[in-house]
């Protein structure tokens, strides 16, 4: 059978009064999901949910941020968001701050984002995108019966490429990698490093027919067999002594 990725349309913007399940299963889509499907829920519609949507005129900035923000001619709010999220700064160079975050993600402003929401406000990363995803699934298991896999995507760009991609930053119910270490080729030699990280590559294939500005914030991907033992961002995660770059 052919992979079907499927776009799922909201008619509202997200609040944290709302039920994203109830939302999901409202839709003509939603109500039509299988056994084995893989959802796949932007950030931004997460982080709204779960009340990291944050008014920029409630944000105090400190003397720190501020000199940063001089520097690089920067919103000093956004800056002191950047420092509350960060765990760690890796670059600020030509207007651009790179950052582990605390869960630790790198990527550009500990992922705070102004994009697709109303002006004054950003958004912050989930604080535990793994448990959300966790509840998701296990919400939809009792609404509907059915098994899922969930994961929450982000839009992050990438060392020496250019454009974004969409990557996992949170799941449930299936394994982010797949290890083909040990396994034959077609020319019967033993694999040994190759493993492909399917949870940023489901992720990727989600965005083409979600895209930013057509109000479909989530994915059904459809026909991919997937192990569905429990896995986590962590296993997404290069460990720092075998990661060339830091």
């Amino acid at each position: 059978m052919s992979l079907q990725i499927i776009p799922v349309h909201l008619s509202k913007d997200v609040t944290p009064r709302d039920d994203l399940v109830e939302l999901l299963l409202d839709t003509k889509t939603g109500r039509r999901l299988k056994d084995g499907d893989i959802l796949v829920f932007t950030q931004k519609i997460i982080s709204k949910n779960e009340g990291r949507k944050i008014d920029l005129s409630k944000v105090k900035p400190t003397l720190f941020a501020t000199g940063i923000a001089s520097a690089y001619s920067k919103d000093a709010r956004i800056i002191q968001l950047i420092l509350d999220e960060t765990k760690r700064i890796i670059r600020m160079k030509n207007g651009i701050i790179i950052s582990e975050t605390h869960h630790g993600l790198v990527c550009a402003n500990a992922g705070i984002d102004e994009s697709n929401i109303e002006a004054g406000f950003a958004t912050l990363l989930p604080k535990d995108a793994d448990k959300s995803a966790l509840k998701l699934k296990r919400r939809i298991k009792t609404k509907t019966g059915k098994n899922v896999a969930v994961i929450i995507s982000d839009t992050f760009g990438r060392p020496f490429r250019e454009g974004q991609t969409d990557v996992a930053i949170g799941l449930a119910g299936i394994l982010p990698i797949l290890d083909y270490a040990g396994k034959r080729d077609i020319f019967n030699r033993i694999l040994r490093v190759t493993a492909i990280a399917i949870a940023d590559e489901l992720c990727s294939a989600s965005e083409l027919v979600r895209g930013k500005t057509l109000h479909t914030p989530i994915a059904i991907v459809r026909n991919y067999k997937f192990d569905k033992k429990n896995g986590a961002l962590k296993d997404l995660l290069r460990v720092k002594a075998l990661d060339l770059f830091r």
